[in-house]
């Protein structure tokens, strides 16, 4: 008599998605999470395709373009880059006001900042105070602080060219000079800017030198200064490398402040580069050489990293190295 074999049930398991085996996901509970969290990450990803590189994917077409919004695009080729190096009379001096611009503020903005992270790391009493104070005028908006300097640096009844008078000197026109007028946006932009952000980037970089470098230092006889290029100096390099790469894009890319206080004036003193892009661009509605101009700016910045990056080998120390 033949014996009946049981047959074994069979288990019906979930199954996965396609997308979710595409992906390597072999498990429901694997695949639900990886959808929310796909779910969560859309609005940003829109946000990045929408407003970042949708709009640098069509300026880099309308680069090669001559676009003047009310019509179509018409293809040019090259010839917006050939105008630019060529035929516009604008295009060298700006670049070169911008430069001598960063040449005056990176080094000095650095150097302030470095100074008064080195005051502000003695650990006295009221330190706290001081860096909030020193602080502040970073958190001024660049509107209101080209207005706010706009009246001090008024020619005739501006709080400075009062206090020269009564010190019996014939104050300068300041923003309205042609002479003075970069002069005082250099001013202006290390106000605000040498006890900001490159402050406190500094002050971090100084508290994490170890305190027994020092007293190893101090030990050997070595003085203030000495300890300053011995130990201090080379431990902080990694952040003065770091300073040094933000502070030349932002001098590079200086606009608000100037749009705001001289519109590119007196005679075009102030007219930096990233305002003749916007002039080209959104006032005189050429867009396609507008994009032209900013791709050769951005060309301009990675050429400028890519060699601090290089150069950096030589002078910037790491500990782990």
């Amino acid at each position: 008599m033949a014996l009946a074999v049981e047959s074994t049930p069979t288990i019906n398991k979930p199954k996965v998605a396609l997308w979710g085996r595409l992906l390597g996901i072999r498990t429901p509970r694997k695949a639900n999470e990886a959808m929310w969290g796909y779910i969560f990450l859309l609005p940003w990803a829109l946000g990045l395709l929408i407003f970042i590189l949708g709009p640098i994917l069509a300026s880099a077409y309308l680069s090669f373009t001559e676009y003047e919004i009310i019509s179509a695009p018409r293809f040019l080729g090259l010839e917006n880059y050939v105008n630019a190096f060529t035929n516009d009379d604008l295009f060298w001096p700006s670049l070169w006001r911008t430069f001598v611009y960063a040449l005056a503020v990176v080094p000095l903005g650095l150097l302030g900042s470095l100074l008064l992270a080195i005051l502000l790391n003695q650990g006295v009493k009221g330190t706290n105070i001081f860096r909030t104070l020193f602080f502040l005028p970073s958190l001024t908006p660049a509107v209101a602080l080209a207005l706010l300097w706009s009246w001090l640096f008024h020619p005739s009844v501006g709080p400075i060219n009062v206090v020269l008078r009564w010190m019996g000197i014939a104050g300068p026109g300041w923003l309205t000079s042609k002479e003075w007028a970069l002069p005082a946006l250099i001013i202006i932009s290390l106000w605000a800017a040498i006890g900001g952000n490159s402050m406190l980037i500094f002050l971090a970089g100084l508290q994490g030198v170890p305190r027994e470098l020092y007293e190893a230092a101090a030990i050997d006889g070595a003085g203030s200064w000495a300890r300053f290029r011995a130990v201090t100096l080379p431990l902080i390099t990694p952040t003065l490398f770091f300073n040094l790469v933000l502070g030349i894009i932002g001098a590079l890319k200086v606009f608000t402040l100037a749009f705001v206080a001289t519109l590119g004036g007196p005679s075009y003193a102030t007219w930096f580069y990233a305002l003749h892009i916007y002039r080209q661009a959104f006032e005189y509605f050429r867009m396609g050489y507008g994009s032209a101009l900013a791709w050769i700016f951005v060309v301009i910045l990675l050429i400028f990293t890519f060699i601090q990056l290089r150069l950096s080998n030589r002078w910037v120390y790491y500990a782990g190295d």
